[in-house]
């Protein structure tokens, strides 16, 4: 993610040094240190999507998991998938249903959404996942048929990297497949290759992201971020369909994380404590190696602006876009940074 620039000079050091030449408090201008230089980053409002912006504005939206590709941005809302331009933030279309030849399927409870070659995956509480086609968004196939006893128990969080696809389900289920078992013929019903235990969770829209080499979970109800090491998975993929692989983890003592975001550089998640929802930044390596310790914490935009329960975010460039669902409207993030130089 790249970052909106600012230098600024420190007033005080400025006079502290103009008032030295003036009395020639240092006898040699050669000797004079260089200033140090302290980084600072902070976010600030830029816009916002709500209701009155999709279709003839009389609609709601009720956002829930979010995802950018390719200049796009959708939005899960209630039973239909919002699109819209990421750069101009102007409406596209809704996408109501999954159509696939005389096959047409209203889409419903829509809890999240992904996109990766050429496909968007869409998860449904309704105990299905949809898969459409980026450029044409017409139907590739479904798994699960929409009852809960079926391949899914819901359908509360769904992320895709390298060829895996996890799907978060009720309670503590994270169920794993590859994304080549999902074709324009391939069963409904299909088996997971293997299967993730969340150690705590119930019916929660949950957020997931892919780093380093790891699954990364927001595990609001553990307070905790889960790591599952992606070769491990592999690795212990057959045995973990009896015995689901557990995560490793560093719990918070109040912070509950609720959606997570992984860029080049950083990390970016929402945080509840108590009656306060947070941003907050990590560098991400640092992170990954589980220091938290944010370079942003925010639980609003310069004393105003609060933010509410924040379940989606996605990412382009310095933008960040924030589903709070709470406040019912996309927020529209900038990240900035400030580099301020105090003269010696």
């Amino acid at each position: 993610m790249e970052l909106t620039k600012y230098t600024y000079m420190n007033k005080i050091a400025f006079f502290i040094l103009l008032l030295c030449t003036f009395t020639n408090c240092s006898k040699d201008s050669d000797q004079t240190a260089d200033p140090t230089n302290y980084t600072y980053y902070y976010p600030s409002d830029e816009a916002t999507i709500t209701a009155k912006q999709i279709g003839d504005g009389t609609g709601t939206l009720n956002p829930k998991g979010i995802a950018v590709a390719n200049d796009k941005l959708y939005i899960c809302n209630g039973d239909v998938l919002e699109v819209f331009n990421a750069k101009t933030l102007s409406y596209i279309k809704t996408i109501k249903e999954y159509t696939k030849g005389t096959t047409i399927i209203p889409l419903t409870k829509l809890s999240s959404v992904c996109i990766d070659n050429g496909r968007i995956y869409i998860g449904s509480v309704d105990s299905r996942l949809f898969v459409i086609d980026e450029i044409t968004n017409l139907g590739i196939n479904t798994v699960g048929n929409g009852q809960w006893w079926q391949t899914f128990v819901h359908v509360f969080g769904v992320t895709v990297k390298d060829g895996l696809l996890f799907i978060k389900e009720k309670e503590t289920s994270i169920k794993v497949f590859e994304t080549s078992q999902i074709t324009d013929t391939s069963n409904w019903n299909l088996t997971p290759i293997a299967k993730l235990n969340t150690l705590q969770g119930f019916d929660e829209i949950y957020s997931m992201d892919v780093a380093s080499g790891n699954l990364v979970v927001a595990g609001r109800n553990a307070k905790d971020y889960l790591f599952y090491n992606i070769e491990d998975i592999r690795k212990n993929a057959a045995s973990s369909l009896t015995t689901p692989i557990t995560p490793t983890t560093k719990p918070f003592t109040d912070a509950k994380p609720i959606a997570i975001s992984f860029s080049n550089e950083w990390a970016v998640t929402s945080e509840n404590v108590g009656d306060l929802n947070y941003l907050r930044i990590y560098p991400k390596e640092e992170f990954i190696g589980k220091t938290y310790n944010p370079r942003i914490n925010a639980s609003d935009i310069m004393g105003a602006n609060p933010f509410g329960d924040i379940v989606g975010i996605a990412q382009v460039d310095d933008r960040l876009f924030l589903a709070d669902n709470k406040a019912q409207k996309i927020r529209i993030i900038k990240l900035n940074k400030s580099t301020i130089a105090e003269q010696k």
